[in-house]
């Protein structure tokens, strides 16, 4: 009876983290139609500043809950998450989905990889080397080299954000870290909105703005700490790494964006790596998805 258990709560769990995973990109699907309107650094101040008064209104953080070192943190953490939407969204404006999330994705995998064990680690680098240069296409005149450095440095971001989130999960309970985080975020992005944006505002966009926000980051984090209940950090790492994957197919449904044969086997050779590095002990921590 406890193996039927088990193996259901694990279907459960990988349920919930393929959702998490489609509500991403569901949420970045939103938001490309969004940067056409009021810009990408209008939609990640959208984004951000949605989804921290959501969180606020929700989490309801109390004071008592932080020190001044743990609040600290939490303010360069929304500093950090700030940086990663904002410089994602910019790579949007110029990448498809999938590419931008593929090399972005490469942050995170190379924090895999140093965190990993064994010798088979070092081949996991090359694989997505391999990856990044289909992608790029340098043998066809390339992709956007602005579009592609800025994917890279949201995935830098990214690699720093999940060691500050480590940090100030071992300080703060439950979500009240992400919970200030955010607003920060939102607080911090609107220094680097074009005024413009503001006034293009509407109704209906407020409206999307929100949706999108639900969709990243809200309920992906309600997802992924569900799923993390029911499955290994190694299961998990390995469902993590299907994320360019989705971003692909959501990019080709829902945007039209068509890698071709080369930028697939890109993002292929990307994926693989990312599994490699999990099975191989490489995320000992969860790569968490709520920034995008």
């Amino acid at each position: 009876m406890n193996t039927i258990v088990s193996a259901d709560n694990a279907r459960a769990g990988v349920l919930m983290a393929i959702t998490a995973q489609v509500s991403v990109q569901m949420g970045m699907a939103v938001a490309v139609s969004l940067i056409d309107q009021i810009g990408s650094d209008g939609t990640a101040w959208l984004r951000l500043s949605l989804a921290g008064i959501v969180l606020l209104l929700v989490v309801r953080p109390r004071p008592s809950a932080f020190t001044w070192r743990s609040f600290g943190m939490c303010v360069v953490l929304g500093c950090v998450t700030a940086a990663i939407t904002l410089f994602f969204m910019a790579s949007l404006d110029r990448l498809a989905l999938g590419t931008a999330t593929a090399l972005e994705f490469l942050g995170p995998l190379a924090l895999a990889v140093l965190h990993g064990r064994g010798r088979h680690r070092l081949l996991w680098p090359a694989l997505a080397a391999l990856g990044v240069v289909l992608l790029s296409e340098p043998f066809t005149g390339g992709i956007d080299p602005k579009g592609a450095l800025l994917a890279l440095s949201a995935g830098i971001c990214w690699a720093v954000y999940i060691l500050l989130t480590q940090r100030v999960g071992d300080e703060v309970a439950g979500v009240n870290g992400l919970a200030v985080s955010m607003p920060i975020a939102g607080v911090v992005s609107c220094f680097f909105v074009d005024t413009a944006a503001f006034s293009k505002l509407t109704p209906q966009l407020l409206l999307v703005g929100f949706g999108m926000a639900l969709l990243l980051p809200v309920l992906p984090y309600v997802l992924e700490l569900l799923a993390l209940r029911r499955l290994t950090t190694a299961t998990f790492g390995i469902l993590m790494s299907l994320e360019p994957a989705f971003a692909l197919v959501v990019g080709f449904l829902l945007l039209d964006q068509d890698p071709g044969p080369v930028g697939i086997l890109g993002i292929i050779a990307v994926v693989a790596a990312g599994i490699g590095a999990a099975r191989g002990g490489g995320r000992e921590m969860a790569v968490p998805l709520e920034v995008g």
